[in-house]
């Protein structure tokens, strides 16, 4: 009998190579500009460390027309059943499923299509038991219940929560560790909507470290915060530092940059 897989066990991922128009993407606040360069040496260390941990990298081509396209979560929903093509919140990243349609329709026997609403991937975090989707600025309610109705089709279950106001997205504010850990902010901890996990909280000042990645043995976490770090280290983690100084200035995190799935049969 084969050993039940954890949701962040993976083989497979899908990225896109930044355009030059990154520079122009779309932020919430003004923390600077990234560079083309910066932006492009941030994605390579990224896509190395995927590979470093067991992940086959499937590396798409920039798109010019869509500075936002590097981040690939947010268009598409993958996971080894199938795959679900996305409605972005964000009007300039309403052709992004179009452009990673082909793709998926070659790699999925399923491909779903949200047939109404808004829903960034941003929004989502996969639990080993249930999907959770996180209303926000960018996902919202007819998108949501549109999309419980597709992870229903793939048999999964979906539960709506609330995404904190200001806030861009639900993982902006939330990773999962393990099977039983939710790495949190202080303030999305509040809400309870963790309730049944154990819950890391990311020290103040430190809030965009709660965006890390789990994949497979390895914890990618944000270099730039060192008490989060050392917190993770603490509890045993495997930690492996990634640098978003670039990205995070275009409102970005780590799970952004990938569709992760475990591609049976490889």
């Amino acid at each position: 009998m084969s050993q039940a897989r954890s949701v962040y066990d993976f083989n497979s991922a899908i990225v896109r190579q930044p355009s030059r128009s990154v520079v122009d993407g779309l932020r919430a606040g003004e923390r600077g500009s990234p560079t083309y360069a910066g932006v492009q040496a941030e994605h390579e260390a990224y896509v190395a460390a995927l590979r470093d941990a067991g992940v086959q990298v499937t590396v798409l081509p920039a798109l010019e027309s869509f500075p936002d396209s590097i981040f690939v979560e947010d268009p598409a929903l993958v996971f080894t059943e199938g795959a679900i093509l996305l409605r972005p919140g964000a009007a300039s990243r309403s052709g992004e499923a179009a452009e990673i349609a082909p793709t998926l329709r070659g790699m999925f026997e399923t491909v779903l299509d949200l047939p109404a609403g808004f829903a960034d991937g941003g929004d989502i975090l996969v639990t080993p038991d249930s999907v959770m989707i996180g209303l926000s600025a960018r996902t919202d309610r007819a998108g949501a219940e549109a999309l419980a109705s597709c992870l229903d089709r793939l048999g999964r279950k979906a539960q709506l929560v609330a995404t904190p106001e200001g806030v861009l997205h639900f993982k902006t504010a939330s990773s999962l560790l393990d099977d039983e850990t939710m790495l949190s902010t202080a303030r999305l901890a509040r809400s309870g909507v963790f309730k049944d996990f154990r819950e890391i909280i990311v020290p103040e000042g430190e809030e965009p470290a709660a965006n890390a990645l789990r994949i497979n043995e390895i914890l990618m976490v944000p270099s730039e915060y060192p008490r989060t770090i050392e917190l993770l280290d603490k509890h045993g983690y495997k930690i492996v530092p990634v640098t978003t100084t670039q990205i995070e200035m275009i409102d970005a995190g780590l799970s952004c940059m990938s569709l992760r799935w475990y591609r049976n049969g490889k």
